[in-house]
């Protein structure tokens, strides 16, 4: 079966695109979709943006345009909340806790030659923007925070999928992000680049901070596409 990956944003898939063979473009109705070919396995990536409502919508339709038969990835970056957790590691969820419904699905575990954690991730629909934020989502027993998985999660236990959620940390516990990402999402709930540049240039003291974080992301990426690869599902 194919593998059907599901991010926020394309830059989550960078690390990916960059061990598989030419991406096809796809005219799906989300923001982005392509398919590629990976150790003779297809892929369909979809992002739609951040939140579990534009997630749902971006694992329906891939999933319709799969005939309904996939294996179903979340993945992306994630917030750690473990303190043990740094930049760059990589975290697989066993389980996956929706804030908004309360309900939990598992998720399996891939099999790789390389070290990853594993623990419960939290999802909700709001950056843990702030280290005060994130300790008080850990002491709900959580390792880590994303937007995006449950409702992935919700789509494929509705399809009888097998469901798997491998994410990259961006921020450890400890970092306050640079800006309040959570006040730079238009109406639609995709974050504006606008927004945040003008968000950084009401707070200068933000600028440098913001600069790195986005090569930090990108780094992440790259990390998270190389531990892909490794993965049998």
């Amino acid at each position: 079966m194919p593998v059907v990956a599901v991010a926020s944003q394309p830059l989550e898939f960078l690390g990916l695109l960059r061990h598989a063979g030419g991406a096809r473009r796809l005219a799906w109705p989300v923001a982005y979709a392509r398919e590629l070919l990976l150790h003779g396995r297809r892929w369909f990536l979809a992002a739609h943006g951040p939140g579990p409502r534009l997630a749902a919508a971006a694992a329906e339709a891939a999933l319709d345009r799969c005939g309904g038969r996939a294996i179903v990835l979340s993945t992306g970056f994630c917030g750690a909340l473990d303190p043990s957790l740094r930049t760059g590691d990589i975290f697989a969820a066993r389980e996956i806790f929706d804030a908004s419904e309360g309900r939990r699905f598992p998720a399996a575990i891939p099999q790789t030659p390389q070290a990853f954690h594993q623990g419960r991730l939290w999802s909700q629909d709001r950056v843990a923007v702030s280290a005060r934020e994130k300790s008080a989502l850990r002491q709900q027993g959580a390792d880590a925070v994303d937007m995006e998985a449950a409702a992935v999660a919700a789509e494929a236990a509705r399809r009888n999928a097998g469901f798997y959620c491998i994410r990259v940390v961006s921020d450890p516990a400890a970092q306050t992000l640079p800006v309040d990402f959570n006040a730079c999402r238009g109406p639609d709930g995709r974050f504006s680049n606008s927004r945040i540049t003008f968000a950084a240039l009401m707070h200068p003291n933000s600028l440098i901070p913001l600069v790195r974080f986005g090569r930090t992301c990108r780094r992440a990426a790259l990390r998270l596409g190389e531990f892909l690869a490794s993965c049998r599902f």
